[in-house]
């Protein structure tokens, strides 16, 4: 156990001198425990957790059952590394992922540390598939932070700025969003607007039989929670199928519950290539991985995929008690509940707030726009500030997102109580009445 000998003005001292900037700090408390979705600090001060480490807890912190697997693995051995001598662990996990994940073909997984290495990796076993070079992602994609992921992200700042060149080769299609089409047209309409510039751009930007992966969000995580239309998604799925591409499913934030079904895609019945996966796959431990059809992960020799600490034995050990977790304690259902509270809360607010606009929710992937009023939709990102601010500074930790900053986005343990829930949603309201 670390002995705690710093006061928290002294670690945030510290913090100052030893450690860069450009780490960010939504809140500069110090955490002593967690468990649930409750946050304990230095000063025995309690915060409600509605960030989830960005999407990373959805079996909350310290889960019993994790804390368990943890401890039997660290007491057998911590990492002989995969690719020197194999372990059991590795083996099960990637079966389990093979099962779990859309299509009914034969699998296999990898597993790698981080989800931008996951994704990185997704985009060579398709080069390598294809024998093609182009990447095809989305504006208002997220999808890391190494060189080529940060080339694949929209958000300039501070994602991207002063941190060029990028990787080439990399082309961002368009991706519908219903809230911000032109008014003259209907939803129907606009969506085969968007599918007709989809189609336009593999004209005036890259050439199909060039690219070998489109990675899409099949929910934009730090794009603002934007929810594509089924048709949309089919038509992209259909597309890559007519012309030879590889369709990977960005489902690292989406992914294990958090749309009320295991994987997001399996809302728009579509059977992606490839499957990214990562965050709350081992509770908080480094992991991630792609799954995917057999013919197309097995096309990589030897050597050519991995890493030295990739699908270390501790975090598979992790992951394996978080998927049983998941099935074991309903947490699918309980997504969609958790989802539904927060939106009948999200809506109150709307009818007493004009800063209040669109509620988009998938599951307990939920997200409020904040903006100026319900008639102009313009992005209110000072107001979204102030109030993830007044959350971080009143026991609730809150996260924003969105090109333009103004989304407030709700990623709660699927384990938060009952008690949890409503003292979080309660200094909400207060933020949202500042």
């Amino acid at each position: 156990m670390i002995n705690y000998i710093n006061s928290t003005e002294d670690l945030q001292e510290k913090r100052q001198k030893y450690i860069p900037r450009g780490v960010s700090n939504g809140n500069l408390n110090i955490v002593k425990y967690a468990k649930g979705a409750t946050i304990t600090d230095l000063d025995d001060k309690e915060w409600i957790d509605f960030a989830g480490a960005i999407g990373t807890l959805n079996v909350g912190h310290s889960h019993s059952k994790v804390t368990e697997a943890v401890k039997e693995q660290v007491d057998k051995f911590l990492h002989p590394g995969f690719n020197v001598m194999m372990y059991e662990g590795y083996i099960l996990l990637a079966e389990k992922l093979c099962e779990i994940t859309p299509g009914d073909f034969d699998k296999q997984a990898l597993l790698l540390n981080s989800g931008a290495e996951a994704v990185e990796n997704a985009i060579k076993i398709a080069r390598k598939f294809t024998g093609r070079q182009a990447v095809v992602s989305f504006e208002r994609g997220f999808h890391g932070r190494t060189n080529l992921t940060m080339g694949m992200t929209s958000k300039v700042k501070p994602y991207k700025f002063g941190f060029g060149p990028f990787a080439p080769e990399i082309y961002q299609a368009p991706y519908p969003y219903v809230y911000r089409k032109p008014d003259a047209l209907s939803e129907e309409e606009y969506i085969d607007d968007m599918i007709a510039k989809f189609q336009e751009f593999f004209v005036a930007a890259v050439a199909p039989e060039t690219v070998a992966c489109i990675v899409m969000e099949p929910v934009q995580g730090e794009g603002g929670f934007v929810i594509p239309p089924r048709k949309f998604v089919e038509f992209v799925r259909a597309f890559c199928t007519e012309h030879g591409i590889i369709f990977v499913a960005d489902e690292i934030q989406t992914g294990f519950g958090r749309t009320g079904k295991m994987f997001a895609m399996e809302h728009f019945d579509v059977i992606p290539d490839l499957v990214t996966v990562s965050k709350s796959l081992a509770a908080g431990l480094p992991l991630s991985g792609v799954v995917g059809r057999s013919e197309v992960m097995n096309m990589a020799s030897p050597g050519e995929l991995g890493g030295t600490y990739a699908g270390n034995p501790v975090a598979c050990a992790a992951a394996l008690a978080v998927i049983d977790i998941i099935e074991e304690e309903n947490l699918l259902q309980y997504s969609e509940e958790i989802g539904e509270r927060i939106e009948f809360k999200l809506a109150e607010l709307r009818d007493k707030y004009e800063f209040a606009g669109e509620i988009r929710r998938l599951g307990s992937m939920v997200a409020v726009e904040i903006v100026e009023n319900s008639a102009t939709k313009l992005p209110n990102k000072q107001k979204a500030s102030e109030i993830v601010q007044y959350a971080n500074a009143n026991g609730l930790l809150l996260l924003s997102a969105g090109l333009n900053s103004n989304i407030i986005r709700f990623l709660c343990p699927l384990v938060i109580t009952d008690e949890e829930l409503e003292r979080g949603l309660s200094i909400l309201e207060q933020a949202f009445a500042i």
